[in-house]
């Protein structure tokens, strides 16, 4: 029976007060009752403009049927089809932006809650006996991943079930990338992280750790070791700053490193464990991407008593996540729009005291297409802090491209590929990711990922100059 409620089954989520204190998730998933009631919302339209707004083209229509009927495993299975990570994207894709923003629900009430109803199929699978995914038969051709981000495991993934020996190569002691040392866990689990990547090694992916490729290995001498195509999947871990006086105090971070600290170090599991991040009293997020959010909410869970996010524009040019800010907001996070930061404060012993702030207006339309924001003189004032997150972007680490020469990148630090099949300027060479783009989102990492993992089966089965 179709569901005409024009809103979306609600998600329960943990009290504010009390999820502020700890690092749970904040969304807790359906019922069986609950998806199959949100997915009855569903009008099946025929020409699914919703899996045109899908990176990854899960085939969204069929499996929230499947749902509908109550077909969980068999809605899992369909999404497996094309989405190598659904339980990662139901909870940290912006299907506002992507596939719901197509919804024809969405056109006089709000859309199918698609995001949701991946995650429940995909949790439900996880706990649920599921078949093992089918791979081809073995071909005899090796392919290297560099980076188990997103890019880098949805490529080892269709690799994997194309029948390739497949081998990643991550510069950390963990797997996983930005899904485990970026992204808290109150919104992904490190646990259903690593079940994703065990998934992954039943396939035959081997997994190599603390690979520092540029150092370790180079792309050389990859091929030397028989690798006859490669795909690199570094993410975007250099951080950028502001350039104003202070950067260098103690107590100034940047989100990667914060937030690295906290997911590496056991800071999630405060008070259980007795982690060495040092916890601050008040402490301000320069930005206003879902970074800044989550690092502004993870000082919040290790008992900063205030939490500040200064964003030079107003809340409606945030690029944040509206779920992301209404979350934040709702556990006492303090925002300061229309505010930039010139100076950051510190005490003669070289710590952090505090930050000089200038108030801001918006003026006219920037490159981005948002408003500028211009100083208004005479208006800065001063907070006191303990401690200053800069949340303002990152780009491609060069260690990588400094060792590779040949590999073509933009003057900003990103490679150069061809869009169709993510080709570089070296044979037999493949990027994806924030590694190509800049800092982005999961989704668009795994697509990348999938768009060079056919490019690169293609280039292996066929004579090339790379081959033996």
């Amino acid at each position: 029976m179709r569901n005409m409620n024009p809103k979306k089954t609600a998600m329960p989520e943990q009290d504010p007060k009390i999820r502020a204190s700890n690092f749970g998730e904040v969304a807790l998933g359906y019922t069986e009752q609950m998806a199959r009631s949100e997915a009855e919302r569903c009008l099946q339209c025929k020409n699914k403009p919703c899996v045109e707004g899908c990176p990854v083209n899960v085939k969204i229509p069929d499996f929230i049927a499947l749902i509908a009927e109550g077909r969980f495993i068999d809605a899992y299975n369909k999404i497996r089809e094309t989405n190598g990570l659904p339980a990662i994207c139901g909870r940290v894709c912006p299907q506002e932006t992507q596939c719901e923003q197509r919804c024809v629900r969405g056109i006089k009430g709000e859309p199918v809650g698609i995001g949701r109803l991946e995650r429940f199929a995909a949790d439900y699978a996880i706990t649920h006996e599921t078949p093992p995914v089918e791979c081809r038969p073995a071909t005899g051709k090796k392919a290297a991943v560099i980076g188990s981000g997103p890019a880098g495991l949805t490529c080892a993934a269709d690799l994997a079930k194309m029948g390739v020996d497949v081998t990643v190569f991550e510069a950390f002691h963990t797997p996983g990338g930005v899904l485990v040392y970026g992204i808290p866990e109150f919104r992904l689990p490190k646990a259903l992280v690593q079940k994703e990547i065990d998934a992954l090694k039943r396939m035959g992916v081997k997994i190599e750790t603390n690979m520092v490729m540029g150092r370790v290995l180079t792309i050389d001498e990859l091929k030397d070791m028989g690798f006859e195509a490669i795909f690199i999947g570094t993410g975007a871990g250099l951080p950028s700053f502001m350039n104003i006086p202070g950067e260098n105090l103690n107590g100034v971070y940047s989100a990667n490193e914060f937030l690295t600290r906290i997911n590496l170090m056991k800071g999630y599991k405060f008070p259980e464990y007795d982690t060495p991040v040092v916890r601050h009293k008040r402490l301000a997020v320069v930005g206003g991407g879902n970074v800044a959010m989550d690092a502004a909410r993870c000082a919040k869970r290790l008992g900063a008593d205030e939490v500040y996010i200064v964003y030079r524009r107003g809340e409606a040019e945030m690029p944040a996540r509206n779920e992301e800010i209404h979350h934040a907001k709702e556990e006492g996070i303090i925002f300061q729009f229309l505010v930039n930061p010139t100076e950051i404060l510190g005490t003669d012993d070289g710590y952090v005291r505090g930050m000089k702030l200038q108030k801001m207006e918006l003026g006219e339309p920037d490159a981005s297409g948002r408003r500028r924001p211009v100083p208004v003189p005479g208006s800065e004032y001063e907070i006191e802090l303990d401690a200053v997150v800069v949340a303002i972007g990152q780009s491609p680490n060069p260690l990588l491209r400094d060792a590779t020469p040949g590999l073509a990148t933009q003057k900003w630090g990103g490679i150069i590929v061809d869009e169709e099949t993510g080709a570089t300027s070296i044979e037999g060479v493949y990027a994806g990711g924030d590694a190509v783009s800049g800092a982005a989102t999961v989704i668009l990492a795994m697509g990348a990922g999938k768009t060079a993992a056919k490019a690169m089966f293609d280039y292996l089965s066929r004579p090339h100059s790379g081959g033996e």
